[in-house]
């Protein structure tokens, strides 16, 4: 499962969606992108392949980034913290 992450300017906390495959993350990730670039005050409506009833629609230019990182499913995890500003360990 994969997490796509966005950064909304002025939020604290990003808003997330998950897709099944890397192929689809990388689709949503380019739609975003695409909307982030052309500057245009446009609405991205997305849903959430893991929990199907979350949708969320955000304004094109208040997305202040983008992450895509994948879930592995286990209850201990990778071991590394969701979010932008996580650091990395060495």
């Amino acid at each position: 499962m994969f997490s796509i992450d966005l950064t909304v300017k002025n939020t604290a906390f990003p808003a997330s969606i998950q897709r099944k495959s890397s192929e689809d993350a990388e689709a949503v990730y380019q739609t975003v992108l695409s909307a982030m670039r052309s500057g245009n005050p446009d609405i991205i409506e997305l849903e959430c392949e893991g929990k199907v009833e979350k949708k969320i629609a955000i304004r094109a230019s208040e997305i202040s980034g983008i992450q895509i990182t994948q879930k592995d499913g286990s209850a201990s995890g990778s071991g590394k913290t969701p979010g932008f500003f996580a650091l990395a360990s060495e």
